[in-house]
């Protein structure tokens, strides 16, 4: 079992720097793959991650929600073009870098999603995208 980031990732960055095996990359270019992504292939299941991450975006592979619930104010982001995330994000991570997200939405209260298809993202971030591009350890801090 592996862990995986969903879509209500907005790339905080806590993750990367406690997992003990380096398995968690950002996605680039972003607004293709605008979340971070877990290598299923190197996680060993540990969890430190989900605690660190602020958006509670993180989840292990089997409690993926197929119908999560908003409690409002929460944001989604999805690659560009995707119907609906058609909002800027811009925040700052936990190192007060600034981070901006052009495909967005703002969840209402009670909104549901399926966060389901994530899973199939981020596997195939590694699979048929770029996985470990050069240069993703500087972005990831």
């Amino acid at each position: 079992m592996t862990h995986v980031i969903t879509r209500l990732c907005l790339r905080d960055a806590g993750c990367v720097e406690v997992c003990p095996v380096e398995c968690i990359v950002p996605g680039n270019p972003e607004d293709k793959y605008p979340w971070y992504y877990i290598d299923p292939d190197t996680c060993i299941d540990c969890g430190a991650c989900i605690p660190e991450c602020p958006y509670d975006a993180i989840f292990t592979e089997d409690e993926v929600p197929d119908a999560y619930e908003a409690t409002g104010g929460e944001f989604a982001s999805m690659p560009a073009g995707t119907a609906g995330y058609d909002q800027a994000y811009s925040g700052t991570n936990h190192h007060g870098v600034e981070v901006k997200l052009a495909n967005t939405k703002v969840l209402e209260a009670g909104e549901t999603l399926d966060l389901t298809p994530d899973t199939q993202a981020n596997a195939d971030f590694f699979s048929d995208g770029p996985g470990y591009w050069d240069g993703w350890e500087d972005h990831a801090k």
